[in-house]
């Protein structure tokens, strides 16, 4: 996948050929165009038929000087990039909008309306005001946003065939100067939490690192230089998950560089651990993608964490 274009091509909608590329190549124009745009939030969903069949779907919200931009990429269940959607909401023509797409045998109808969407903090994501729909061969499989029943009123769907949707992986850049916050979470339809990571690095010979959820201390790294890189296993709602950290770029890097911290709700993090270098949390986001009936990975998220100074 290319980098974003600029916001004056094609009149702010661009689809993208889905032979020209695979989804790991889709990841890896996502982590390159991520050091250009800090604001990135990053939703994996897997999308259930009425005959058992799934999707992959990939929202990549981002926010830059020149505004607001969603990417989004349609995958089969065998990885198979089938089709991908640019939209720049900023453009006001492109706020509200449909676009027809085929995917071999498949018809793809996506709607959407941003036109009143409304967002939280420095977020690129919006959180009411919105929809985004995607109907495959007349049936709905999945809907996001506050506005289910205009979504109805809009799309062309042959039966009343409820979305079966699940979030199975988000990635997000978050910045702070030494206390970063955001929501999400922990199992694809439980309740969202409130996640806060705080880190002091100056004026002290020892820093450590706290993860509050809920306004609740659950995990204290003291003496942070010699366990800059480490896990630990929280319970939240009754679940283990397993907090991965990396924070060396904040202490031996780049002032103004990125920490990753990722929170895992599986039964398998110590082989995910064993398997995947934590200089690399794409992989850890990505472990979703190569079994997506897989019901042990369970939920992923990533945050990369940037200091600013």
């Amino acid at each position: 996948m290319r980098d974003f274009p600029s916001c004056f091509g094609e009149n702010g909608v661009q689809v993208a050929d889905a032979s020209s590329s695979s989804s790991s190549a889709s990841m890896a124009a996502m982590s390159s165009t991520a050091k250009i745009s800090q604001s990135l939030v990053s939703c994996v969903y897997q999308c259930r038929l009425r005959n058992f069949s799934c999707f992959i779907i990939t929202f990549t919200w981002t926010k830059n000087l020149m505004g607001q931009n969603l990417c989004v990429q349609i995958d089969d269940s065998t990885n198979l990039c089938l089709c991908k959607l640019e939209i720049k909401p900023w453009l006001f023509s492109k706020r509200r909008g449909f676009k027809n797409l085929e995917a071999g045998s498949r018809s793809i109808d996506v709607y959407w309306d941003l036109s009143g969407a409304k967002f939280g903090g420095s977020s690129p994501e919006p959180i009411e005001g919105f929809y985004f729909a995607i109907v495959v061969n007349r049936d709905l499989i999945l809907v996001l946003g506050d506005m289910e029943n205009e979504v109805r009123k809009k799309v062309d769907s042959s039966s009343s065939f409820t979305p079966n949707v699940v979030l199975v992986a988000k990635r997000e850049h978050i910045c702070g100067k030494k206390v970063y916050s955001t929501r999400s979470r922990f199992c694809g339809k439980g309740r969202v939490h409130d996640i806060l990571i705080e880190c002091d690095l100056m004026g002290t010979n020892d820093p450590f690192l706290l993860i509050n959820v809920d306004g609740k201390t659950m995990m204290q790294v003291k003496h942070l230089r010699w366990k800059f890189r480490g896990n630990c296993t929280i319970l939240v709602d009754g679940l283990p998950v397993e907090v991965y950290w990396d924070v060396h770029n904040w202490l031996y890097g780049k002032l103004t560089g990125e920490a990753i911290f990722l929170f895992q709700t599986c039964f398998s993090a110590e082989k995910l651990w064993g398997d995947q270098s934590i200089s690399d949390p794409l992989s850890w986001s990505n472990s979703f993608r190569r079994d997506p009936h897989s019901q042990g990975l369970g939920f992923s998220l990533v945050l990369c964490a940037w200091k600013n100074e």
